[in-house]
């Protein structure tokens, strides 16, 4: 089961108290790492003696405690580059060692995080479920073999588990939201371009975004506020939208015959217990459609755009197809049956889905939906790989095309006890507005602004 370790603020705490320390902190990461042995959540975690090393030489730093994040540990997907340290995209053949490291990662480092490795992935960044790799198969830490949710599979895990307070992850096309739901934590897909992708390797380079794991909202709040940043060497990025400033917030719902939960009783009868809940929670609640939402989404692995992946893995395809999984390479071969006349179309298509979404955003600030409509364990996804992937992402394969922000917020466990979780998004930009509503379902407080900003102002003057 999920077992949440030290958030953020408790480890800074700890430290800022003398109660605790980098080194003690990354030793119990490093124990926790040690005792669950080869379990699919991470793909090259530091050695013990190197974590050690880098939490003394952080002690040893002078004006390190006022650092915003000092010995905070974290983890990376294998899809994201960290300098002297292997990038796989959990395909060994493919692997190459960073030379530089990416620059939120960077970020981070600078602000007193202690990075500890690298976790498992669906193959190349494609898949939903966490099945798709050929490091061991990780599981969600609900049990009963019950998938772990992809591609960022190990970075929920290595939360999830309590070894990490948070993880840097990607979400393409749910790749955070959907192993967050899996496991029980928050996942969030900020607005695209809020936090740079430059050193991340692209599944598909116009919709790629760069996500926070953790298991609870001020922790993305502290992490958030150091990641993210303008950067000049990446063409999508953009600031943050305007902070939310309190008042009411409208939550858009669908009707509950535009749900779909695949014949899952105990999933419907779950979430609709959710949406009876925010009625008394201050929102105000107004009536709205998914359906463009979801035509949207049938647009990304059915049109052209899984042809993109081709122009980052086309050559190694062609080079190395024995090097990738069967049901990865008929996923990138399919991308050779689009042509131009196919691309602009679905543009097209893509264009006026957005401006119906447009119009709606002005009766309702967020929507709120299922993460996902149900679960699989490892031997149906192994049975039948494409159609329960598709399923997975009913509701979040339309979040990047929509240009969306999203998070996946534990909202309980379904009568048999599987995880349950509900999807909070809103348009680009307006993703404090987001967090601020997944904060009132979780019923947690948000960190007040002016402390985070004195925080970075420290780290500003060093």
């Amino acid at each position: 089961m999920r077992n949440p370790g030290p958030t953020v603020a408790e480890i800074l705490a700890s430290h800022e108290s003398g109660s605790g320390s980098p080194s003690s902190t990354v030793a119990r990461v490093a124990d926790a790492i040690e005792a669950r042995g080869a379990d699919g959540t991470w793909i090259t975690p530091v050695p013990r003696a190197e974590l050690l090393a880098a939490a003394a030489e952080l002690e040893r730093r002078p004006g390190a405690r006022t650092l915003p994040l000092y010995g905070v540990p974290f983890g990376v997907k294998d899809s994201i580059d960290v300098a002297g340290r292997p990038t796989t995209l959990a395909c060994p053949d493919f692997a190459y060692v960073a030379t530089e490291t990416a620059p939120a990662v960077r970020r981070l480092l600078d602000a007193g995080a202690l990075y500890v490795g690298k976790t498992n992935l669906d193959q190349f960044a494609t898949g939903l479920n966490g099945t798709r790799t050929p490091y061991p198969m990780p599981r969600s830490v609900f049990g009963g073999d019950l998938i772990s949710g992809g591609s960022s599979s190990g970075s929920a895990l290595a939360v999830a588990l309590g070894q990490v307070p948070f993880c840097v992850a990607t979400d393409t096309a749910g790749s955070g939201r959907v192993p967050a739901a899996l496991n029980g934590i928050l996942g969030w897909k900020p607005s695209r371009g809020l936090i740079s992708t430059v050193g991340l390797v692209p599944a598909c380079k116009s919709l790629d975004c760069l996500t926070l794991m953790a298991s609870r909202i001020e922790d993305l709040d502290r992490v958030f506020a150091v990641i993210a940043a303008p950067d000049p060497a990446d063409p999508w990025s953009r600031a943050r939208g305007a902070r939310y400033r309190g008042g009411p917030i409208r939550v858009g719902l669908p009707a509950e015959s535009e749900l779909e939960f695949f014949g899952d009783e105990a999933f419907r009868t779950a979430h609709l217990g959710v949406r009876d809940r925010l009625y008394g929670l201050g929102f105000d609640c107004v009536p709205t459609t998914l359906t463009p939402f979801l035509d949207a989404g049938a647009l990304l692995y059915q049109g052209p755009w899984v042809a993109e992946r081709l122009v980052e893995f086309g050559d190694f395809l062609d080079e190395h197809p024995e090097s990738i999984l069967p049901v990865i390479r008929e996923i990138l071969t399919s991308g050779y049956e689009f042509n131009a006349v196919d691309v602009f179309r679905a543009q097209q298509q893509l264009q006026e889905l957005r401006a119906v979404v447009a119009r709606m955003w002005a009766d309702c600030d967020v929507m709120v939906v299922p993460t996902i409509g149900t679960t699989c364990t490892i031997g149906e996804v192994l049975a039948n790989p494409i159609d329960t992937n598709t399923m997975l992402g009913h509701y979040t394969h339309f979040g990047n095309l929509l240009d969306l922000t999203a998070i996946a917020v534990p909202v309980g466990t379904t009568s048999d006890g599987r995880p349950v979780s509900a999807m909070v998004f809103g348009p680009a930009l307006a993703d404090d507005t987001v967090l601020a509503a997944a904060a009132r379902i979780l019923d947690e407080p948000r960190l007040a602004e002016a402390h985070l900003d004195i925080r970075l102002v420290q780290k500003e003057r060093r």
